[in-house]
C-alpha cells in the first residue's frame, strides 16, 4: 500500500513513518504541507493519505477538507484537538477516518485499514446511488418517449414500449438511447412554427 504522509512536524512524521514501517508498510512518501498539496499528492499517487495536524486552525482544516473532497482516495486524519463542528466538517468532506488525540505507532495501521475500508464502502454506496439516479433518469426518458409515441401514433403504452424495444434491438442500442433520441426530436420539432 502506497501511503502519503502529511505532517507539519518532521518529528511526528518520523514517528508515523516508523510505525508504518514496523507494520510492514514501506512505500511511504512525505508530503511538504507548505507546498502545493494537490500536485504533490498527484505526483506521489498514493492509495491512502495520512494527515496529522497538531492543533489545526479552521482555515487549515478547511484547506485539507477541500483537498479531500477532490482527491478520490481514502484519507486518515489525526488531530490533537477538535470539536463537534470540525468533526462534522471532516465527515462531510469525506475524510475516511478522523482520530482525535490518538496518534500512536500501534494505532496507525489499524486506522489506515479502517480508512481504506470505509472509503471503499462509501465509494460503493456512491456508485450505487449514481446508478440508481441514472436508472431513474432513464426511466423518466423512456416514459416520456412512450408518451410521445402514444400521442403521435394513437397507440397504447405496451405498443409504444414494443416499438422502442424493437428499434433498440434492430439498431443494437439501449432502449434509453432510442428514447432520448425521440425526446430530443420532439423538443426540436416542438420549437418549429
Amino acid at each position: 500500500m502506497r501511503i502519503a504522509i502529511i505532517d507539519t512536524s518532521q518529528t511526528r512524521a518520523a514517528i508515523i513513518s516508523e510505525g508504518l514501517r514496523e507494520a510492514g508498510l514501506e512505500d511511504l512518501t512525505l508530503i511538504d504541507p507548505a507546498g502545493p498539496l494537490a500536485a504533490q499528492i498527484e505526483a506521489a499517487a498514493p492509495e491512502v493519505v495520512l494527515v496529522n495536524l497538531e492543533n489545526p486552525s479552521r482555515d487549515v482544516l478547511e484547506d485539507f477538507f477541500a483537498m479531500s473532497r477532490v482527491l478520490g482516495r481514502p484519507i486518515a486524519m489525526f488531530v490533537d484537538q477538535s470539536d463537534a463542528e470540525a468533526t462534522g466538517a471532516a465527515i462531510d468532506a469525506g475524510v475516511s477516518a478522523y482520530v482525535v488525540d490518538g496518534l500512536s505507532k500501534q494505532r496507525i495501521k489499524p486506522v489506515l485499514d479502517l480508512a481504506v475500508r470505509r472509503f471503499q464502502a462509501f465509494s460503493r454506496l456512491q456508485r450505487e446511488l449514481d446508478e440508481a439516479k441514472n436508472a431513474l433518469a432513464e426511466r423518466a426518458t423512456i416514459d416520456r418517449a412512450k408518451s410521445i409515441l402514444m400521442k403521435r401514433r394513437g397507440i397504447d403504452e405496451p405498443t409504444a414500449y414494443a416499438l422502442l424495444r424493437g428499434q433498440a434491438m434492430r439498431t443494437n442500442r439501449r432502449i434509453a438511447e432510442i428514447a432520448e433520441a425521440i425526446v430530443t426530436s420532439e423538443a426540436l420539432m416542438g420549437d418549429m412554427p
